[in-house]
């Protein structure tokens, strides 16, 4: 989760703090260019996340702060917080509007919202949050279709390629902020891949809130990887291609092919994982075992063996015995995995698992803690072995950048965005160090 993003502005564009996920972020930049093109200047915008309680406080605190801090901006809030409980943010004296998800990137939404703090004359909170459950794909404003051309201070560019989820994981709130999945059209995506290569991004990364699941809904039932394979296909001057979030068990074969035949899709996946164990998998209500995972990351690696894996992995779910957790430990080990997000298990109110008996504190945060440091150890032993490589790396800023596998590397200050190769020399156990050779073409 990363709080606090705030792309580039202008002197007429509203500050924007979003929490949570890559497709956040992507929504956020919509959200400012529809603001500022509506003519909002001291408008803040927080964009809120709801995968645990500690998201939706941060976002609260964040909000009294703000207010706090510069008592003459409007607050507006929406997000996946906002769109499940509205009513906890209309309460706050310090939000002026409330947002739902469906309407937040839509430019109208923006205009009208300037004519209602414009001639309204109060500051009582008010919310415009439809039932999100109740969105179809025909209705649903895709960010790619709205012409977003680049994505302001970010080497990395976003694609929204698919919204909402059909599953019900037991753990998770998000199917109820985002609704059911609507996958945007083809045609769209590609033709935004090619806006932003035109505006000079080397790196696209295509973003949902479950992936795999998209053109379900679309004529024909495309599968995920034949929307990929149109990406490479269509835009040949695409330098990079990076897939977010996926679950492993959707994968399809055209995806497998893509990741073995073109280098220019990313050797990295982030897989949702959740868990190692299968009897908590099943009480998660995910949609795989333990098997299938390792037999999905072995798979990869036999078609692009330099593949890395990053994976969610929850510490600490109700029921979980000190034996499933250690197949979770395992599982960092079976399946090669290099980055991990760990989650100390969070009841979500209004989810199955919020009712099932919960582990004590003090063992979940344990739990949490064994995971990180078990995933430090993976990581420790992926950049040892980048020693004395040469990586091509995007740059981004503060002198970082990111290999193609998706490893931090730290080479010096330089133009963000741009393509280089980096003489690996060493590492500090979070990211690689070393020196650059040579700039390639943009």
């Amino acid at each position: 989760m990363s709080g606090g993003v705030k792309p580039a502005r202008g002197p007429c564009a509203p500050e924007v703090q979003t929490f949570g996920c890559r497709l956040n972020a992507l929504e956020a930049e919509a959200m400012r260019n529809a603001a500022a093109a509506a003519g909002h200047k001291d408008v803040l915008i927080v964009n809120t996340c709801a995968v645990t309680g500690e998201a939706v406080r941060q976002a609260r605190q964040s909000i009294r702060r703000a207010a706090r801090d510069n008592p003459k901006k409007t607050i507006v809030v929406t997000g996946c917080a906002a769109q499940i409980d509205p009513e906890s943010f209309t309460n706050m004296p310090e939000v002026a509007s409330v947002i739902g998800n469906a309407d937040k990137a839509k430019p109208q939404t923006w205009s009208g919202l300037r004519q209602q703090f414009d001639f309204t004359g109060d500051a009582m909170p008010r919310a415009r949050v439809n039932d999100i459950m109740a969105l179809e794909q025909s209705g649903h404003y895709f960010v790619a279709s709205s012409g977003l051309d680049a994505m302001a201070g970010r080497a990395r560019a976003f694609v929204e390629v698919q919204n909402g989820c059909d599953h019900r994981c037991t753990f998770c709130i998000i199917p109820y902020g985002r609704g059911p999945s609507r996958s945007a059209p083809a045609g769209d995506v590609v033709q935004q891949v090619q806006r932003l290569v035109d505006s000079g991004h080397c790196e696209v990364v295509l973003t949902g809130v479950d992936m795999t699941s998209w053109g379900h809904d679309l004529p024909g039932s495309p599968s995920f990887g034949k929307l990929v394979a149109q990406i490479l296909k269509h835009v040949p001057d695409l330098p990079r291609l990076r897939i977010s979030s996926i679950d492993c068990i959707e994968a399809d074969a055209a995806l497998l092919e893509c990741m073995a035949g073109d280098e220019r899709l990313m050797p990295h996946l982030h897989l949702s994982l959740q868990a190692g164990d299968d009897m908590i998998l099943k009480r998660m209500k995910r949609r795989h075992l333990r098997d299938d995972a390792i037999r999905f990351c072995e798979d990869l690696r036999r078609l692009r063996p330099e593949i890395a894996f990053g994976a969610d992995i929850i510490a600490g779910f109700p029921t979980e015995t000190e034996a499933m957790f250690e197949q979770s430990i395992d599982l960092v080990d079976a399946c090669g995995l290099t980055f991990l997000h760990v989650f100390p298990f969070s009841p979500r109110p209004g989810t199955p698992a919020a009712r099932m008996p919960m582990l004590p504190r003090e063992v979940i945060r344990d739990r949490a803690r064994r995971l990180r440091e078990k995933g430090s150890s993976a990581l420790a032993r992926h950049l040892a072995a980048q020693h004395g490589r040469t990586l091509q790396v995007l740059t981004e800023s503060k002198g970082l950048a990111r290999a193609a596998d998706f490893t931090q590397v730290r080479c010096g200050e330089r133009a963000a965005g741009k393509l280089i190769d980096v003489r690996i020399s060493g590492d500090d156990g979070v990211a690689l160090f070393g020196a650059p050779t040579e700039y390639r073409a943009a």
